[in-house]
């Protein structure tokens, strides 16, 4: 078993009742959809969360296809690291190889994690699930490893989970945030249908 040399730095994601009711959507997002939608809803997730997964394998295909695809809701995806360290590295790891593929790729990448991610945990070859992963986007693994060690990338990846942290009150994934208000947890499509509209009457 190979595994990753990575650094994540020290973080807090202490509880926080500060709560920015309106983020604004940056270069450093990543998103789909319409950014002229009228609702936007920022997920706050691990790759390495299993609720997040959960939500990413089980509800976001049917949201993509109902809210998304058709120009209702612009999506924006932040990137947390969360649990215990060995769960930090991980998540950290992948979410610099998908910054790495690129945008067009980062969401296969990202979708391809979660739905890895039991079978990662449970064979321990995290590594070699993530370097799988990266060389089907045409990733070699000498590029794999200076992407997963690429000390500047990590530092603002640490920067913007401490930004969300603080900010945005952010202490838990997966959270989203619907035109400004806060929904913790895996929702359900039915949740997400009455959010999303009371969002859209409100606009």
């Amino acid at each position: 078993m190979r595994r990753i040399a990575l650094l994540v730095l020290p973080l807090a994601l202490a509880g926080c009742d500060r709560f920015a009711k309106t983020s604004t959507v940056t270069a450093d997002d990543m998103s789909m959809g319409s950014p002229t939608a009228k609702v936007t809803m920022i997920e706050y997730a691990s790759v390495a969360c299993p609720h997040c997964a959960k939500f990413n394998n089980e509800v976001f295909p049917a949201f993509k296809t109902q809210f998304i695809d058709t120009g209702k809701v612009h999506y924006v995806f932040r990137e947390m690291l969360v649990g215990n360290s060995d769960e930090m590295t991980t998540a950290a790891a992948g979410f610099l190889m998908a910054r790495c593929a690129g945008k067009d790729k980062y969401f296969s990448v990202v979708d391809a994690i979660f739905r890895g991610q039991e079978a990662m945990f449970k064979s321990g070859d995290v590594k070699d699930a993530l370097l799988a992963i990266g060389e089907s986007t045409g990733m070699t693994e000498a590029q794999f490893n200076t992407c997963i060690n690429d000390e500047a990338a990590l530092k603002a990846l640490n920067d913007r989970v401490q930004t969300y942290t603080t900010r945005d009150g952010i202490d838990s994934t997966p959270s989203f945030v619907i035109n400004g208000k806060k929904l913790v947890g895996v929702p359900s499509m039915a949740t997400l249908d009455k959010a999303i509209a009371d969002a859209q009457s409100a606009s």
